[in-house]
């Protein structure tokens, strides 16, 4: 069991950070040729998972220097099984991968961790399809057995809690949080948003959240937003609402561009570090129970850095 599984800093009003956009960094910054974008990849050798510890040692250490919590997802967004069968990793590979990439986790938690800066260690999903456009769906039922296998893998492991990023559809997050329920592992929920703030099967945010609760009994510990640029979703936070109260995490992408030019373009849109800190500073001015703040597609270090710059305790 996590050490924090039980009581999750992020619940209990402790700020914390995410790194940035782990998979656009390594390819676009580092010159990594990740098949099908999986980080995971680089856990196959030594100077692989040396890259990975260097990679979230600067968030660990950005985090104890501002005193804030740090809440690291795992290199698995693309550890399950129709990702791994493209790459050609079997069940039992994936398995290794995603238990590997807990480990490493753990390593840099032993190394880094200060009374004011808890790291919490988070298994990472991702969606079975694309992270952009839903495509083929699955009802709950599938989404809940085809997740459970990941899932289950973290649940052996020393994860304090897991995460779904870029889900783009209700069912599937339905599905997710019901396998993690079945588990009793805790389960952030976060919804990829288009241009317009709405999911890109055009629900809006506030009815995916009121679906996915009423089907689970209030499942996730909570949701997040992220693989959207702030000014994509800011305009959700211009009154207080109710519904905001379910959402703790912001992880925004450097970039304006939506989904689609991204997935068109060759090469990378870093943004604006200094405003993209201050976009996302002030939507946690207006709304203080937000307590994950961090980065997507396009961002690294930099927008991190400026996040942090910008935080009110």
């Amino acid at each position: 069991m996590g050490i924090y599984q039980q009581r999750l800093p992020q619940l209990q009003g402790q700020v914390c950070i995410t790194d940035g956009g782990l998979e656009t960094d390594l390819c676009f910054n580092m010159n990594y040729d990740l098949p099908e974008f999986a980080s995971y990849d680089l856990l196959r050798d030594e100077d692989g998972y040396a890259t990975l510890y260097e990679y979230y040692k600067h968030y660990a250490q950005l985090a104890s220097r501002y005193k804030v919590g740090l809440i690291l997802e795992t290199p698995t967004w693309r550890a399950n099984a129709d990702w791994g069968e493209k790459i050609g990793d079997t069940p039992e590979a994936l398995r290794h991968f995603n238990l590997a990439a807990v480990k490493l986790l753990e390593h840099i938690r032993e190394d880094f961790e200060t009374e004011h800066s808890p790291i919490v260690i988070s298994g990472c999903l991702g969606p079975r399809g694309d992270g952009y456009t839903p495509g083929a769906s699955m009802n709950t039922s599938e989404a809940k057995a085809y997740h459970s296998t990941q899932i289950n893998t973290f649940a052996d492991a020393n994860v304090d809690m897991i995460a779904a990023l870029t889900l783009n559809y209700i069912d599937e997050a339905i599905g997710v949080t019901q396998a993690a329920q079945s588990v009793g592992l805790p389960v952030c929920i976060s919804f990829t948003v288009e241009t317009d703030g709405k999911l890109p099967t055009g629900e809006t945010l506030e009815h995916a959240i009121a679906q996915v609760d009423q089907h689970t009994n209030q499942g996730p510990a909570y949701y997040m937003i992220n693989c959207a640029h702030p000014t994509h979703f800011d305009h959700l936070f211009a009154t207080h609402a109710a519904w905001h109260q379910r959402l703790k995490g912001l992880r925004g992408n450097a970039s304006c561009m939506s989904h689609a030019e991204l997935d068109n373009s060759d090469t990378l849109d870093d943004g604006n570090p200094v405003a993209f800190g201050k976009e996302l500073g002030k939507i946690r001015k207006v709304d203080s129970h937000l307590t994950v703040l961090g980065g997507c597609c396009g961002t690294d270090l930099r927008h991190i850095t400026e996040i942090c710059k910008n935080l009110t305790h």
